[in-house]
């Protein structure tokens, strides 16, 4: 994982405070997409950080508490059903990232967005492929969107349970089609 001080150096980007931001739901057949936007402390660890794909539902869970603990800040952006249907999913999934990184409490320096595209922000951006198992700040990211979709889709699912939200999050998989 490259640390804040080591992207600094890569980045020539200085000392102020730098986020990570990662969005899911681009893939959905349904629900919005959501991004999330991290501050982490890089005085307090958190172990175990990675991109949310490779984590464990619970494990997820347990890093999502401890990240909302821990990190100087995190936000939550999100484009709706009827943005993703007007503006396209990519559109739609800049424009979640660019409300996260509004609704943090602190102003980062630089962001750093996991991908290949950027959103349009008043501070320097840097896109990083597989940036959420490159760089702590996104993989916390990636965990917090992750977590809150989810959460989104059990909600869906108690609405509206003949189409399995809970177990397949709107992805495009055999029970979803069908239903």
């Amino acid at each position: 994982f490259l640390r804040a001080r080591q992207l600094s150096l890569i980045f020539d980007f200085g000392d102020g405070l730098m986020a990570g931001v990662d969005e899911v739901g681009r893939g959905p057949l349904a629900g919005p997409v959501v991004a999330a936007a991290v501050i982490l402390d890089e005085r307090r660890a958190i172990r175990g950080l990675n991109d949310s794909k490779l984590l464990t539902a619970p494990t997820r869970e347990r890093l999502n508490d401890e990240i909302r603990a821990k990190a100087l800040c995190c936000s939550i952006g999100m484009a709706s059903v009827d943005e993703i249907d007007s503006i396209n999913i990519l559109q739609a999934a800049l424009l979640a990232m660019r409300r996260a990184v509004d609704g943090l409490r602190l102003t980062p320096h630089v962001v750093f967005v996991d991908g290949n595209q950027l959103p349009r922000l008043p501070m320097a951006c840097r896109a990083i492929v597989g940036g959420d198992a490159k760089v702590r700040a996104i993989s916390a990211a990636s965990i917090v969107a992750k977590v809150h979709r989810d959460r989104l889709c059990h909600d869906l699912h108690a609405e509206h349970p003949q189409y399995g939200f809970a177990d397949h999050k709107g992805y495009p998989v055999k029970e979803h089609y069908a239903a």
